[in-house]
């Protein structure tokens, strides 16, 4: 089994949760890989990045061809946007699903502090620090990719914590679950999944059953 592990927003392929699931399956689950490719470009890049990750993954092992794929936050809506033109399995993380309005926080702190005339689709809002130069180009990307369905809803998993301090908790479970996908609540809890080394072993178990098919 492949699986490719898609961070959020100001992390990068090093991201603790990324290099933890990666450590437990070479502990405990050799036969599992983990791919951990760093996504700080835009919107566009990163999708057809991914794409192509899974076609090479698949061509390079015929024999294996469950990829399943994990993201955090705003890799869980590139998850979600890339299961449905895939049909790869998703297990997603505190999911953004609507970056095309949470990002906006970034456009509004520019507009404060602009000092002039500027290009307005080039304009840098924010810079991760993973050095993703977010512009207003990459808002209207997300807006013109919103989600809005699921293609293969019994093929998600949606884990979400209520302490999520960042994003809408109720919006996100609600959105999967109208969907018919599979949506784990957790009470307490933080943004980060700052827990999630002790819920490793029921991930592995997720991901399995997700790729037979058969969820909890």
């Amino acid at each position: 089994m492949n699986i490719i592990y898609i961070h959020g927003l100001d992390s990068d392929a090093n991201s603790i949760k990324g290099s933890l699931l990666e450590e437990y399956c070479r502990q405990y689950d050799p036969d599992i890989k983990v791919l951990r490719p760093d996504l700080n470009k835009t919107p566009d890049q990163v999708f057809d990045q991914m794409l192509s990750l899974i076609d090479s993954v698949a061509s390079k092992n015929p024999h294996d061809q469950d990829t399943v794929l994990v993201g955090s936050s705003l890799g869980g809506y590139f998850a979600t946007l890339l299961s449905n033109h895939t049909g790869c399995p998703a297990l997603l993380l505190n999911p953004s699903i609507q970056p095309h309005q949470t990002l906006q926080r970034f456009k509004y702190n520019a507009e404060t502090k602009d000092d002039g005339a500027k290009d307005e689709a080039s304009e840098v809002l924010y810079t991760t620090l993973g050095g993703w130069r977010i512009t207003n180009a990459d808002l209207e990307w997300f807006a013109c990719h919103q989600l809005s369905s699921l293609n293969y809803p019994k093929k998600v998993v949606a884990l979400i914590k209520e302490g999520d301090e960042l994003l809408n908790s109720s919006l996100s479970a609600n959105f999967y679950r109208e969907q018919g996908a599979t949506v784990n609540m957790q009470k307490g809890g933080d943004h980060r999944f700052s827990d999630f080394k002790t819920q490793l072993p029921k991930v592995i178990e997720v991901i399995q059953q997700l790729v037979k098919g058969r969820l909890v």
